[in-house]
C-alpha cells in the first residue's frame, strides 16, 4: 500500500532553517514525480516545489524560489525540502505528493492532480 510520510517540521525563528523529509513507501519511486504543498487553516493547498522523477528538473513557487530547495534520493525512497530564510508567512502544514510519470508534465499546481499525498508536518515560524 502506497504511503508518504513527512517529518522534520517544528518551531523555528524567522530567518532560521528546517529540512523536511518525505519517506516514500509502497511505490516504485522512479515512476513518480514528487512535489511539496502547504496549507494554512481555511485556505487551499498551495504548491511549493516539484522535482521530476530522476531529479533532472525542479520548479518552485515564486515566493520560495530563492530560499527553498527540493531534492530527492531515489535510492533511499525519499524527497526533501531544505527551507532557509524562513518567514512567518511560511507557517503551514507541509505535504509531499507523488504524481505518476504517465500523467505527462512533471508538476501541477493543484494537489488533486497528484496520485498520493501524505498527512503533513507542521512548520511554525515565529517573528
Amino acid at each position: 500500500q502506497a504511503q508518504l510520510v513527512e517529518s522534520g517540521g517544528g518551531l523555528v525563528q524567522a530567518g532560521g532553517s528546517l529540512n523536511l523529509s518525505c519517506e516514500i513507501r509502497g511505490l516504485i519511486v522512479s515512476d513518480y514525480h514528487m512535489a511539496w504543498f502547504r496549507q494554512t487553516p481555511g485556505k487551499e493547498h498551495q504548491f511549493v516545489a516539484a522535482a521530476s522523477r530522476h531529479n533532472q528538473r525542479t520548479y518552485y513557487e515564486d515566493s520560495v524560489r530563492d530560499r527553498f530547495t527540493i531534492s530527492r534520493d531515489n535510492s533511499k525512497s525519499a524527497v526533501y525540502l531544505q527551507m532557509n530564510g524562513l518567514k512567518p508567512e511560511d507557517t503551514a502544514v507541509y505535504y509531499c505528493a507523488a504524481r505518476s510519470y504517465r500523467r505527462g508534465v512533471y508538476y501541477s499546481l493543484h494537489l488533486h492532480d497528484y496520485t498520493y499525498w501524505g498527512r503533513g508536518t507542521q512548520v511554525t515560524v515565529s517573528s
